[in-house]
């Protein structure tokens, strides 16, 4: 299996599939093609949700603001899976997830390995995704002998044997940041400092707010605004905000049938601040 995500929206994504149907017949599967434009970050959070559902396979991922410029291409084991982007560290954190590690974060690392690979002139500057990191992705499948079930050693032993890859020295790293919690004297979060990290499609704000924070909750203040926490959009009356927890396990700032980046006035890098309330409405 070889999965793509990018940024580019269409029809460019056809051309990536145009590529690498012709170095292999590997099932090819769209993971989203309308990722946070030139946003490494946010698109390194989605991925690193998303991949973990999938077994082990061939991630193509293209977010690429530096595209024709000095950054290399990189390869990045992560146990089994193998994930080809351009090295902004937008491949990182869900290697990090692939990897094992808790929350994608903190361990797992002796599972990692990283490659750069050696570019030869692409036929276009400003289209690495077809010229560079297409083939690359087809190039690999191809020499993992299309083994679903290979080992990390052998997927290991199938990259160092290719010529056009060389173990990357100081790769590219995004670590999401983390929220700075605030306990009460029982040792129970009284406040959080947290930061948003994406909006999705629905305009649901997601932070960096792990959702335990808040479970058991009634209310929080988000940035001294009174907000009820619930578990369903349905809670809620329509076009009336909430704090919910997300199916990534992070807490969001919604509106049922609505829009709460622009109801909590939030963008992806906002600060956000998370106050327990005890008030009975």
């Amino acid at each position: 299996m070889i999965t793509l995500a990018s940024d580019f929206g269409s029809p460019y994504p056809a051309a990536m599939k145009g590529v690498i149907r012709r170095h292999t017949d590997a099932e090819l599967v769209d993971i989203a093609h309308d990722l946070p434009r030139g946003d490494p970050r946010a698109a390194a959070f989605w991925l690193r949700f998303v991949l973990p559902e999938f077994p082990p396979a061939v991630h193509c991922a293209v977010i690429d603001p530096g595209v024709g410029t000095d950054r290399d291409a990189l390869v990045v084991r992560a146990g089994s899976h193998v994930i080809v982007a351009p090295d902004n560290g937008l491949a990182m954190p869900p290697a990090r997830a692939l990897a094992g590690g808790a929350g994608g974060e903190g361990t797992g690392e002796e599972r990692i390995e990283a490659f750069v690979v050696d570019v030869d002139d692409p036929a276009s500057e400003t289209f690495h995704g077809r010229d560079v990191f297409a083939p690359t992705a087809a190039r690999i499948r191809t020499a993992l002998d299309a083994d679903p079930a290979a080992t990390p050693e052998e997927v290991s032993d199938a990259l160092a044997a290719m010529d056009d890859l060389s173990p990357a020295t100081d790769p590219v790293d995004i670590v999401l940041p983390e929220p700075r919690v605030e306990r009460d004297d029982a040792g129970d979060p009284a406040a959080v400092e947290g930061e948003v990290l994406a909006i999705d499609r629905f305009g649901n704000v997601v932070t960096n707010v792990p959702g335990d924070l808040i479970r058991g909750r009634d209310w929080v203040r988000i940035n001294e605004e009174l907000t009820p926490v619930a578990e369903t959009f349905g809670a809620v009356d329509p076009g009336d905000r909430l704090v919910t927890v997300g199916s990534h396990g992070y807490v969001e700032c919604d509106v049922n049938d609505g829009r709460g980046d622009g109801a909590f006035d939030l963008r992806p890098g906002d600060s956000v601040r998370i106050v327990a309330d005890n008030v009975s409405v």
